[in-house]
């Protein structure tokens, strides 16, 4: 299990580790950071950022290259036909690592096991629950409480089948023994827009994108599905406190292209590690609702097979399938 770390002690002791890049220069030329979602989401946020931190680190500018489409696939692609000379990477998602894979119906462009070299886990987006204000029911037990005596009455919205959102309801519903209706739409922000109207009771998401409702009232949170609160919440109840086991990260990692030999594979993870534990960098990332996660190359691989694992399970009981 990778570790998680926090603004704080932990982020000190990190810095500690990794200061001053103590590895030899390995890379020749501009950068290219490929990032497969959209401008002004999360993913794009952490694309920017990361490739502000670590171009003091490889002593390179770090150019962010913006190929949308295909739930990221694009940009993967692109990144596992680069050449291997570690001057392409980019982010990937979890759901491209670890669902999209086991997902029935799903084509994929590449076989993301052989054709992409996982670098390093760099951050976890906080999981959050929120109802909408029109819901008497504002804790977990009194959701679980009605929805066992009253079956498939509660509904929950999602950005689609098959979606972070969608996986993460799926496995409530599954640990909690009840039946709640899925409402998907076509993306995150209609989704909430409904639950505001009052049309959709509940949803599990990315807490970025909640932020502005919350401050608003047009959401009320009720517990984090992630391992442990956002800093922004600190009081706010986990779910696992309830349903124990319970945990949704729905991370973000950086890739090199196929074939990307070892030393450059470890070069770039350690460059990485120093520019996460940058002050400024751990600041942005709290401020983005977003949660350090630092590991080495391997660990990585294993949070891959273990996440896909526990999602290949979901789908199944669920009875999922691709649109």
């Amino acid at each position: 299990m990778q570790r998680r770390t926090f603004v704080g002690a932990g982020s000190a002791a990190l810095a500690a580790l990794v200061a001053g890049p103590a590895y030899a220069q390995k890379i020749t030329g501009d950068v290219r950071f490929l990032c497969g979602f959209a401008p002004g989401g999360t993913a794009d946020l952490l694309s920017r950022i990361l490739a502000e931190a670590v171009g003091p680190e490889v002593g390179q500018k770090v150019i962010v290259d913006t190929k949308t489409g295909a739930s990221g696939f694009i940009a993967n692609e692109a990144i596992a036909n680069a050449p291997p000379d570690g001057r392409t990477i980019g982010l990937a998602a979890m759901a491209a690592l670890c669902v999209a894979p086991v997902m029935p119906g799903q084509k994929l462009p590449i076989n993301v096991d052989t054709d992409l070299t996982p670098i390093a886990n760099i951050a976890g987006v906080y999981n959050m629950l929120v109802v909408g204000k029109h819901m008497q029911y504002r804790t977990v037990p009194e959701i679980i409480d009605f929805a066992k005596k009253n079956p498939g009455k509660l509904t929950y919205a999602s950005a689609g089948n098959g979606t972070s959102q969608h996986l993460a309801a799926e496995l409530f519903k599954k640990m909690a023994g009840i039946n709640i209706l899925h409402v998907p739409y076509r993306g995150g922000a209609p989704a909430i827009q409904d639950m505001i109207a009052g049309n959709c009771d509940m949803m599990f998401g990315n807490m970025p994108e909640f932020l502005g409702q919350i401050g608003g009232g047009g959401l009320i949170p009720v517990a984090f599905g992630s391992p442990r609160p956002s800093p922004l919440f600190p009081n706010l109840p986990l779910i696992s406190k309830f349903l124990p086991g319970f945990e949704v990260v729905n991370w973000f990692g950086v890739f090199g292209s196929k074939g990307l030999p070892a030393d450059l594979t470890d070069y770039w993870n350690k460059a990485l590690r120093a520019a996460v534990a940058k002050p400024e960098v751990q600041k942005r990332f709290l401020e983005s609702g977003m949660d350090t996660i630092i590991g080495s190359p391997a660990e990585f691989k294993a949070t891959i097979m273990a996440d896909r694992k526990k999602w290949a399970e979901v789908i199944k009981e669920a009875g999922m399938r691709a649109d």
